[in-house]
């Protein structure tokens, strides 16, 4: 037990560092580049890890959220496997939310999930059909993730800067969904087992 305590500690605390190196890169077009390709080796490094479906999703958004300056909130939703046209909030990284479940077509998330397209958002205030999660949120994202051409879940990203989000971002979350598709099918087998 006292093994595993520490492997957890130890795997923790690289994460930290991690972050803590990526955190200080700042963010300019000539390196940005270097920037997702960096995060893409830790997210795969995350995804095939030994924690639990759980962690590895969680530590992938705080990963996200403390490396990248205009990335405020990072969470994953995923289509619910005991509701049809429905998502479900999973591990997230930011402040707390009401939208713990989205029907397909609610918001910038259930169009995603409906229309099976990304969403960049550059001012949300100027979208009728947008679910208010924090007045400090000017735009937000929402790559839809697949696994075997199945939709899955996808990637909300929110930001307090307006216009915070173009195709780099697109390329790079659609990369790291493509990275945890696997994971996230044993997160909702996970889940399916907990509700049968």
């Amino acid at each position: 037990m006292n093994i595993l305590i520490s492997l957890i500690c130890v795997q923790n605390y690289t994460l930290f560092l991690s972050m803590q190196k990526l955190s200080q890169i700042p963010i300019n077009l000539q390196n940005n580049q270097y920037l997702f390709q960096e995060l893409i080796r830790r997210v795969t490094e995350i995804a095939t890890s030994a924690q639990s479906p759980s962690d590895k999703l969680l530590h992938i958004c705080e990963l996200m959220r403390y490396s990248i300056s205009n990335y405020d909130w990072v969470g994953f939703y995923l289509v619910n496997p005991h509701k049809a046209n429905e998502l479900i909030l999973a591990p997230y990284c930011g402040a707390p939310t009401d939208h713990t479940h989205i029907p397909f077509g609610t918001g910038i998330c259930g169009q995603a999930a409906s229309t099976l397209q990304t969403f960049i958002i550059e001012d949300v205030t100027a979208q009728t059909n947008y679910l208010a999660c924090s007045l400090n949120v000017k735009s937000e994202i929402v790559v839809p993730i697949f696994y075997q051409n199945t939709l899955i879940g996808e990637l909300d990203i929110d930001s307090h800067k307006a216009s915070a989000f173009n195709k780099d971002d697109d390329d790079f979350l659609k990369k790291v969904g493509e990275i945890c598709a696997e994971t996230i099918g044993e997160y909702l087998s996970n889940l399916f087992r907990t509700f049968t």
